[in-house]
């Protein structure tokens, strides 16, 4: 059963990478498709589609080979295996075809001379006196699914700890303990940033080696909202309130960790603020014991329940007061609007990016 299942999803993908390559060519006045068959082997075979396309008085031969994701590393497959079938046919021309094409996949095609078409008509085909480029049109084939999870609340736990220390290598085992999720967990992250391309792995383990397009995309998915939040008003300085969540939190032994500009201003002193920012256990006991007056404007304190107790991995100290890190610090700071935006990238440009 699992076979005939396969063997449908594939022709699936065909049949849809076909009607892709059609719309596109539909544009061209001096070209005709004559003839199109479907490989029998299913896909990640050489050439899933043969088009026979003619020119004028020439016949061209596109080879198409489709692929059920668009990543980095998918692509780069495909176009090994697309050069290799195009040496070997002098007249043909290699694409690739997938339900969503990521803009870094479309540019390394693009080098390599290879077409691309996904299945919302964005396309880059060039040859001979044929040349389309179409982008931009809204893809509803966007691989939601992979970022629901490689952005999951847990998932993000191993995403943070290799992101702490973007040169170092680590063994699946020994992340899992350090993000504290399961094993399985971490094989899948691996596989995702595999697939992007952004994970080299060797003897010595695996590595994150592009922390800067990670942040991109992270960061696009990042919610501050995702977390409880409490609005309170103290006539106290900024520093003596943060000072006093320290205490109150570490006397109750409960998880804290000053958060947004509060942490953002002792890893970066550009940064200015006047509202201090901590995530806590329990919002409401700690403000109680620290006489804070709940707003619902004019605030000065706020008090964040996190989603996820990841956010306090990779806690840093400094002063005797415990920080979020400056990854998770910059994440926080992209969800407050204006001046959280500014401190975000004071703190990328003056702590992240050195790491890097």
């Amino acid at each position: 059963m699992a076979s005939v299942m396969k063997n449908i999803v594939s022709d699936s993908l065909c049949r849809r990478a076909e009607e892709a390559l059609r719309a596109c060519l539909a544009e061209v006045p001096f070209g005709v498709i004559e003839d199109v068959s479907m490989s029998e082997s299913g896909l990640d075979r050489g050439v899933d589609l043969d088009v026979q396309y003619r020119i004028g008085t020439s016949l061209r031969r596109l080879f198409v080979q489709v692929k059920s994701s668009g990543q980095p590393r998918w692509a780069r497959a495909a176009e090994l295996s697309l050069r290799v079938q195009v040496q070997s046919s002098p007249n043909a021309y290699g694409i690739f075809a997938a339900p969503f094409i990521t803009s870094e996949t479309a540019a390394q095609l693009a080098d390599q001379g290879i077409g691309y078409v996904d299945f919302a008509g964005n396309c880059r085909l060039c040859f001979d006196a044929v040349y389309i480029r179409r982008e931009g049109r809204t893809n509803p084939f966007t691989e939601k699914r992979d970022l629901r999870s490689l952005y999951s609340p847990r998932a993000e736990r191993v995403l943070r700890v290799l992101s702490q220390d973007p040169k170092r290598s680590w063994k699946v085992q020994e992340l899992a303990r350090a993000a504290e999720v399961s094993i399985g967990l971490v094989s899948n992250v691996k596989r995702l940033l595999q697939d992007r391309d952004w994970l080299s792995t060797d003897n010595e383990g695996m590595r994150l080696t592009q922390p800067r397009k990670l942040l991109e995309e992270w960061r696009e998915t990042y919610a501050l909202k995702r977390n409880r939040r409490y609005e309170f008003f103290t006539l106290d300085p900024t520093a003596n309130v943060e000072r006093r969540i320290a205490d109150a939190s570490q006397e109750a032994s409960s998880h804290y960790a000053l958060a947004a500009f509060s942490a953002a201003a002792r890893y970066a002193p550009s940064v200015r603020y006047q509202r201090a920012f901590a995530y806590v256990e329990d919002a409401r006991t700690i403000a109680k014991s620290l006489s804070l007056k709940p707003v619902d404007s004019g605030a000065n304190v706020t008090l964040l329940e996190p989603y996820d107790t990841g956010v306090y991995l990779s806690v840093q100290e400094i002063d005797g007061i415990a920080l979020t890190s400056p990854l998770q610090t910059y994440l926080d700071l992209l969800g407050l609007r204006g001046r959280g935006e500014e401190a975000a990238e004071a703190l990328l440009r003056d702590v992240l990016e050195p790491t890097w």
